[in-house]
C-alpha cells in the first residue's frame, strides 16, 4: 500500500513537473507574441502621429488646427479651424482691422493736414495760372491751378472759389468738345474726390479708367482745393493726352450734386491765350470778367471821357 502511494506519488511530481515545462513552453511564445503585438500598435501610433502632423490640414478639414496671432498678440496660440471658409475668409479680414492689443482700427487712418498751395513758387518752380481780382492767390482767385514735373509725373493743384467741383481741361483748339478733363469733386460726406472726364460737344463723359494717383482733397472756407499726380506720358487713347506736349488749358468750376458735376457756373469758361508746354514755368494772371471790363483801356478812355464831360457840362 505504501508502496503504491508512493508510486502514485513518484509519478504525481512527475506529471506536475512535465506539466510545468508544458505549461513554461506553452507561454513563451505567447510572450512574444503579446511584445511583437505591443510593439507593432507602438509603432503604428507613431507612424499615424507622423503622417498627422506630415500633411497641411485644409481649412475646411473638422478639427484641423491653425497658428494665429493668439490671444491679445501672443504668440504659439493655436485654435481649432471652422469648417466654414467663409467664416474663416471673415475671421481673416477681421483681424486685418485689429491693432496689436486687440482693439478695432478707426473706420479711417488718420491722414496728414492739406499742405497749402505756394504761390511764391509761381513762375520759379512750378507752373501757375490765376483767374480772378489781380493780385489774388490760391486761396482768394475765383481760380488758381498749378502744374510742376516730378519725375516721370506731373503734380497739378487746384482750387476754386465753389462748394462743387474744379477742372482743368487739356484741348488741341480752345473750344470744348474732344477734351481729357480731370476734375476735383467735393461730395455729400466731405470728401474731395479725382474723376476723369472726356469732353464729348459740351457734355463731360466719366471715364472710369483714372490716371491720377497720389490724390489729396480739402473743402474749406467754401472753396474746393485738391493735389493730385498724373503721369507725363500715357499710352495713345483718344480719351488721354500726353503732357509732354503743349495745349490750351480750359478752366471750369461749378456746383456739384450728390457727388456729380453739373453745369459750369460761368457760360464761356476761360482758356488760356497760349498752349501750355510742361516743360516751361509761367506766372499767368487772367482778371475775371469783371475786371476786364473795368481794366480795358477803352472803358476807362470812356470813363474820362464822362467824367469830363459831366464836369465841364453841356455848352
Amino acid at each position: 500500500m505504501k508502496r503504491l502511494m508512493s508510486s502514485r506519488s513518484h509519478q504525481d511530481c512527475g506529471f506536475k513537473e512535465d506539466y510545468g515545462r508544458v505549461a513554461e513552453f506553452d507561454a513563451f511564445p505567447f510572450l512574444l507574441v503579446m511584445i511583437f503585438l505591443r510593439r507593432l500598435v507602438q509603432l503604428s501610433v507613431l507612424l499615424i502621429h507622423a503622417g498627422w502632423w506630415g500633411v497641411a490640414p485644409s481649412p475646411t478639414d473638422e478639427g484641423a488646427l491653425r497658428t494665429g496671432h493668439g490671444e491679445h498678440g501672443e504668440p504659439g496660440h493655436q485654435e481649432p479651424h471652422k469648417d466654414s471658409y467663409s467664416t474663416f475668409a471673415s475671421e481673416f479680414l477681421e483681424s486685418r482691422y485689429l491693432s496689436d492689443d486687440g482693439y478695432p482700427f478707426p473706420t479711417a487712418p488718420p491722414v496728414d493736414p492739406f499742405a497749402k498751395i505756394k504761390v511764391s513758387d509761381c513762375g520759379v518752380t512750378k507752373g501757375c495760372i490765376r483767374y480772378g481780382k489781380p493780385g489774388c492767390d490760391a486761396e482768394t482767385c475765383d481760380y488758381f491751378l498749378s502744374y510742376r514735373r516730378i519725375g516721370t509725373d506731373v503734380e497739378f493743384e487746384l482750387s476754386a472759389d465753389t462748394d462743387g467741383w474744379v477742372a482743368v481741361g487739356f484741348s488741341s483748339d480752345k473750344k470744348m468738345g474732344g477734351d481729357d478733363v480731370m476734375a476735383c469733386v467735393h461730395d455729400d460726406n466731405g470728401r474731395v474726390r479725382i474723376h476723369h472726364f472726356y469732353n464729348v460737344g459740351q457734355w463731360a463723359k466719366e471715364i472710369k479708367r483714372n490716371p491720377a494717383r497720389d490724390e489729396e482733397g480739402i473743402f474749406e472756407n467754401n472753396r474746393v482745393t485738391c493735389r493730385f499726380k498724373r503721369p507725363l506720358y500715357v499710352p495713345r487713347e483718344e480719351t488721354l493726352v500726353d503732357l509732354h506736349l503743349s495745349w490750351y488749358y480750359l478752366f471750369a468750376w461749378g456746383p456739384a450734386i450728390q457727388g456729380s458735376i453739373t453745369r459750369h457756373d460761368i457760360d464761356s469758361p476761360p482758356v488760356s491765350e497760349h498752349m501750355i508746354s510742361i516743360y516751361k514755368y509761367v506766372d499767368i494772371f487772367m482778371p475775371s470778367t469783371a475786371y476786364q471790363t473795368f481794366n480795358s483801356p477803352l472803358c476807362l478812355l470812356l470813363i474820362v471821357a464822362l467824367t469830363f464831360y459831366l464836369l465841364m457840362g453841356t455848352p
